[in-house]
């Protein structure tokens, strides 16, 4: 009968370890808890929802502008409602963890098949929309794209090319095999 009981025991024994620490969990104190998350926190991802419209996309919609057109320009709406058929919403939304929510609502009212009117917010153009959404520093390194008239004089010529050379294909010349057996 005692080891009966002693069996009892030794398997009460961890269940009631585990509650003494869940227990203790519960006294840390929240200046404990808030350095611990302070320096440890979960992975929060960004959340990015509709179209992102930019001031130069905005600039090439005016009151006519066809439908097919807006669509070209600003992409499918996010709203396009059966009900207000000449309406549609172009919504961006965008939440980061330690940035400001951004949000910016474009409405674009049709008249038929024409745009009758715009209601838009001051919208960023793209470099700033590009800046906002940047984690690190902005880059000030500009890259040249063009050589200017001195380095292309510091270049070195190119090889005179011999008649019998100009009429060769240029590049790696390959052969395949026949794609059907002979």
């Amino acid at each position: 009968m005692r080891f009966l009981s002693y069996s009892r025991t030794a398997a009460l024994a961890p269940v009631a370890l585990a509650l003494c620490l869940l227990g203790g969990c519960s006294t840390i104190s929240n200046t404990l808890s808030n350095g611990i998350t302070s320096v440890i926190s979960p992975y929060r991802s960004d959340i990015v929802q509709g179209n992102v419209i930019t001031r130069e996309q905005m600039a090439n919609i005016k009151p006519g502008t066809s439908r097919a057109d807006v669509r070209d320009a600003l992409g499918s709406p996010l709203i396009a409602d059966a009900f207000h058929a000449n309406r549609w919403d172009y919504v961006f939304t965008l939440r980061r963890p330690g940035v400001e929510q951004q949000r910016r609502a474009v409405v674009i009212l049709f008249e038929g098949d024409k745009v009758a009117s715009i209601d838009a917010p001051e919208l960023p153009t793209e470099l700033d929309f590009v800046a906002s959404i940047s984690r690190g520093a902005p880059s000030t390194n500009v890259r040249k794209l063009e050589l200017t008239d001195e380095q292309r004089a510091e270049l070195p010529a190119p090889k005179p090319v011999s008649a019998a050379a100009a009429n060769q294909p240029q590049g790696a010349v390959r052969t395949y095999p026949p794609l059907e057996a002979p």
